[in-house]
């Protein structure tokens, strides 16, 4: 499991020009089981996508397919994790 964390790079302004572009992306990758969580942080300098199934190097290619990096307007730091535990109810896949 990994937590993708963006940090924008840009003004917000352009930044919302590529919104929608943006969130076709992402639709794409939860669509494909890849991505599970994703959302603007707060204050909104960023933002941050969950994301499950996937050895890293095609998670990097899928990242760089991002329309926010392809136009330069965040940065991508991506944190591995093994989750071991979940909270009752939350449907998430945990390694083995």
């Amino acid at each position: 499991m990994y937590v993708i964390n963006l940090t924008y790079t840009a003004s917000l302004e352009r930044v919302d020009d590529a919104l929608e572009a943006h969130r076709a992306f992402l639709t794409q990758h939860f669509e494909a089981g890849v991505f599970v969580a994703a959302g603007p942080k707060v204050p909104r300098d960023g933002g941050i996508i969950l994301a499950v199934r996937i050895e890293r190097e095609r998670l990097d290619e899928i990242l760089a397919s991002d329309p926010f990096a392809q136009q330069k307007l965040a940065n991508y730091e991506v944190t591995e994790f093994k989750a071991t535990r979940l909270a009752p109810g939350l449907n998430m896949p945990i390694p083995a």
